[in-house]
């Protein structure tokens, strides 16, 4: 419990929370080695590192024991991003309260408001300390309407959410006036060459994810890696990596 309030205690208008979505034990690791207050784990990249493809493809036991050996492996609040729910929301969502994360992610896809505010507070009763987070995705989809994303998050927050999660949507004029309508904290997802974390603090944005990207970015440098060594036969795509000593001094103690 005392975690659950650490993480709730993070979301500030104003001071958001900021989330370099990890996808393994060593990436979870870094990320807390490197400051952040919290480990966020993003469902593709942990998706793409066990076989499969994003979109509540992989298995909820695959999943939930990857949530598990990262909530183990470091020493702040973990949440975790269950997709649409593995099949049965309130199952994962009690799966992953035991895991002892702080938190979950849980997506709306193209499920009717109704259909998802019955999801939301099954999740709730499920897990009644976890941080829940219902994501919508009605920007990323293309169908978005500023009134409907608020009568949306309105109603997912009266269904038992903590948090609104609005990705697709960089506009700081658009996320200024979802902070102030969306009665829950805001959280957004940042995009490469979009506003910066200040940007989004000096609009009330109370929580910013990084997503897939840093996991994207990680798989860039091992296809450039190949596509040099095979053609150039050269190596600066790997210029830059983390020392071999320090990685492994990451994993120093810890048992999956």
């Amino acid at each position: 419990m005392r975690v659950t309030e650490e993480f709730r205690s993070l979301h500030v208008p104003g001071r958001p929370l900021v989330l370099v979505n990890a996808w393994d034990v060593a990436s979870a690791r870094i990320a807390e080695q490197a400051g952040a207050r919290a480990v966020a784990t993003t469902s593709a990249g942990v998706a793409w590192s066990l076989g499969a493809p994003d979109g509540d493809a992989l298995g909820r036991d695959d999943a939930i024991g990857l949530v598990g050996r990262v909530a183990r492996a470091v020493g702040v609040p973990v949440t975790a991003d269950i997709e649409s729910g593995y099949g049965s929301p309130d199952e994962t969502v009690r799966a992953v309260a035991a895991t002892g994360a702080a938190g979950v992610n849980l997506e709306d896809g193209d499920r009717g408001v109704d259909e998802q505010v019955k999801l939301l507070a099954a999740a709730r009763a499920a897990g009644p300390g976890l941080f829940l987070n219902a994501r919508m995705d009605a920007y990323l989809r293309g169908t978005g309407e500023l009134d409907e994303v608020v009568a949306r998050a309105e109603a997912y927050v009266a269904a038992g959410a903590d948090g609104i999660f609005v990705p697709g949507m960089v506009d700081l004029a658009t996320v200024k006036e979802l902070a102030a309508r969306i009665p829950a904290p805001l959280n957004v997802m940042a995009v490469s060459g979009g506003p910066s974390v200040a940007e989004f603090a000096a609009v009330g944005v109370a929580r910013v994810s990084l997503g897939s990207a840093v996991a994207q970015a990680a798989y860039a440098v091992v296809e450039r890696a190949t596509v040099e060594a095979l053609t150039s036969g050269t190596y600066a795509a790997v210029d830059g990596a983390l020392d071999y000593g320090r990685l492994n001094n990451l994993m120093t103690g810890y048992s999956a």
